[in-house]
């Protein structure tokens, strides 16, 4: 606590004076008007800041209210110093932000108990939010390992290989980001969605675990009774998700893998599987998987079929703008294609 820093902003030397000498243990800085006090405190960061309501310029009030507006200023707790006494100025320094008041004339062992107090309750509330963020990270990667897991699962059944669900979920993210930048579908997309949308990205394909492996690595095209049982694999991948859901809520990390497992098979125009949704029916997450999903099929080499170039596997989303895919995330995909081929370059399958 030795360590702390506090700014006292007072216009008057003499209050300034005995603040100095009453907290002589804690690093101390000075202001004699506010505008000089809200640069020292966004320079320094202090720990605590004892601020005068009555000072010619800006007054302390409005001291408060722009430090409350900074970014970089907003958490630093503010004691008003007063000698009024009326309640509805002490209301309104506390509606303003303000985390305490002390009353001059000063009553020494008072300042001092409410000073030592505040940095307690400050040096509390950073040290949790310390915590706060250390488990968030532990959480994140706790999913993005259970995600990984799970999709490796997949892999190990499929022809498709990990370069692929990395190559799709930062497509994902780059459709996401760039509706989100041009206003399109701000409601549905902030970035705890996008975010979301991307660490669920590798389990579009989970449910091809429950395609028999005849079907499911067949060099050639499938019979339309084969077909329908590979069309499963939405459903497959949605029950597998919503059991692990049913667990952790609805409102978990899982809620976006399971609709873009179940539906990023849909098309725009209804004709697509399993429930043959049509327009803005298919979740938004499953209209942007869509696109990434074919694009990075086609573009790579698989059992059935050999890998295709960047530019006809773009004419061919060209061709299904409006009817297999969303038109307003199609245009985005078509303006900046090259982004995707230098995603697909950069991770590239092991065997090219």
């Amino acid at each position: 606590m030795d360590n702390c820093k506090i700014l006292i902003i007072d216009d008057t030397p003499e209050n300034i004076d005995i603040l100095g000498k009453l907290l002589y243990e804690y690093k101390r800085y000075f202001a004699l008007d506010g505008d000089q006090g809200i640069k020292i405190a966004k320079n320094i960061s202090p720990d605590l800041i004892l601020l005068d309501i009555k000072m010619p310029g800006i007054d302390g009030y409005e001291v408060c209210r722009r430090l409350k507006e900074d970014e970089d200023t907003k958490k630093i707790p503010i004691i008003f110093i007063t000698a009024m006494t009326e309640d509805s100025s002490e209301e309104k320094g506390l509606m303003l932000g303000a985390v305490d008041y002390i009353t001059k004339p000063f009553n020494p062992s008072l300042v001092r108990v409410r000073v030592k107090n505040n940095l307690e309750l400050k040096k509390y509330r950073d040290d949790l939010e310390i915590l706060v963020e250390q488990r968030t990270k532990q959480l994140e990667l706790t999913q993005e390992v259970t995600i990984r897991t799970l999709a490796s699962l997949a892999e190990t059944r499929d022809s498709e290989t990990g370069a692929h669900l990395i190559r799709t979920q930062n497509y994902v993210r780059i459709l996401a980001m760039k509706l989100l930048n041009l206003g399109k579908y701000v409601d549905k997309l902030n970035q705890r969605t996008i975010n979301d949308m991307y660490k669920s990205a590798p389990l579009h394909d989970i449910g091809k675990v429950g395609v028999p492996d005849n079907i499911l690595l067949k060099p050639g095209k499938l019979t339309e009774d084969e077909f329908e049982e590979m069309k499963k694999h939405t459903i497959y991948g949605k029950e597998a998700i919503s059991k692990a859901e049913s667990t952790l809520g609805e409102n978990s990390f899982l809620s976006f893998a399971g609709e873009i497992a179940y539906t990023h098979h849909e098309k725009w125009d209804g004709s697509g599987y399993p429930r043959g949704l049509k327009g803005e029916e298919i979740p938004l997450c499953g209209r942007i998987m869509a696109i990434a999903d074919v694009y990075d099929a086609l573009i790579s080499k698989r059992i059935y079929k050999p890998a295709w170039s960047h530019d006809r596997t773009v004419e061919t989303i060209r061709e299904g703008l409006g009817t297999h895919f969303d038109p307003i995330i199609a245009e985005i995909f078509l303006k900046d294609h090259q982004e995707f081929q230098k995603i697909a370059s950069k991770y590239k399958d092991e065997t090219e």
